[in-house]
C-alpha cells in the first residue's frame, strides 16, 4: 500500500491500521467507508475489539430511525435523511427500496458474532466430515475468541478450506468478520432490491454506493458525488454490470 496516496490522506485521524494479514485485508474489503463525508462519523477501528468498544462510538453519532418496509431501522441521521429521499424518488418512479432484513442497518457487536458463528461452526462440522480438518484443530478454532478467529479462517481458506454459507468461496461473501461490519458504523444498508439497476443509480444519486464488491445487496453511505469520491482516493470498479467504489491503495 502507498501511504502517499490520497486515500490514506482523507482518513480519519488516529485510525490505526494493524499489520496482521487479516486486518489489512478487512482495510482493503471495507475501506471505502473510512472516508465517507456529508457531515457523517466515520468508524475509528478497522476492528472494534468487543461489544464496549462499539458502543463507546455508537453512543457520538447522531443517530435516527425510521420504519422502513417492516421493520424499524436506525442509521446515522445524515445518512437516513439520504435514503428516505432516495425511496421518495424510487416510489415516484414506481420502484421499491426496501430493506432485506431487520439487520439491514443498525447492528451491534453481538449480532456480528452471532452472524460469524452461523457461518463458522457448520463449515468446521461440513470439513471435519470431509476429513479436510480433524476435529481437534475444528475445536482449537472454537475456543478462540471471534476477533482471534479471523485470521485462522482466512488461513484455512488460503487452502481452499471456504466458511462461506454455500462453502464455495470466503465468508467475506457471506458476513463480515466482528467488529469489522460497516453496519456498526450506522452507514450500511442491505438494500433488497440491489439487482435493480435503476435503484442503484437512484441510491447513487443520493450518495448511497456499492463499495464492497463480496456483498452486492450492501450499499455504504459516503455523503458525496462521485468527482469528490476520487479526490478522497476511492477509484471506481465495474463488475458484473454494476459500479462499486473501493480504496485506491
Amino acid at each position: 500500500m502507498n501511504l502517499e496516496k490520497p486515500f490514506f490522506q482523507n482518513l480519519p485521524p488516529g485510525l490505526l491500521i494493524g499489520k496482521d494479514a487479516a486486518q489489512q485485508r478487512l482495510f482493503r474489503e471495507y475501506g471505502a467507508v473510512f472516508v465517507a463525508r456529508g457531515g457523517v462519523t466515520p468508524p475509528t477501528r478497522i476492528v472494534y475489539a468487543d461489544e464496549a468498544d462499539v458502543r463507546r462510538f455508537q453512543d457520538r453519532l447522531d443517530i435516527k430511525s425510521a420504519k422502513i418496509g417492516d421493520f424499524e431501522l436506525e442509521l446515522q441521521a445524515t445518512a437516513m435523511d439520504a435514503l428516505l429521499a432516495a425511496i421518495d424518488e424510487a416510489n415516484r418512479a414506481n420502484l421499491s427500496i426496501t430493506p432485506r432484513g431487520a439487520d439491514s442497518a443498525r447492528r451491534n457487536y453481538d449480532d456480528t458474532v452471532e452472524l460469524w458463528r452461523s457461518r463458522v461452526e457448520p463449515a468446521l462440522v461440513h470439513w471435519c466430515a470431509e476429513g479436510r480438518i480433524t476435529g481437534e484443530a475444528a475445536d482449537s478454532i472454537r475456543r478462540l475468541s471471534p476477533f482471534e478467529q479471523v485470521a485462522k479462517v482466512f488461513e484455512l481458506e488460503e487452502k481452499g478450506i471456504f466458511f462461506a454459507k454455500d462453502l464455495s468461496k470466503s465468508i467475506i461473501y457471506s458476513v463480515a468478520p466482528p467488529g469489522s461490519s460497516q453496519h456498526l458504523s450506522l452507514l450500511a444498508f442491505d438494500v433488497a432490491e440491489f439487482e435493480t439497476s435503476a435503484v442503484r443509480q437512484i441510491l447513487a444519486r443520493h450518495y448511497w454506493y456499492q463499495t464492497v464488491v463480496s456483498d452486492l445487496p450492501h450499499f455504504t453511505f459516503l455523503g458525496c458525488g462521485t468527482g469528490r469520491l476520487r479526490e478522497l482516493g476511492l477509484k471506481r470498479l465495474e463488475s458484473s454490470g454494476r459500479e462499486f467504489w473501493i480504496p485506491d491503495l
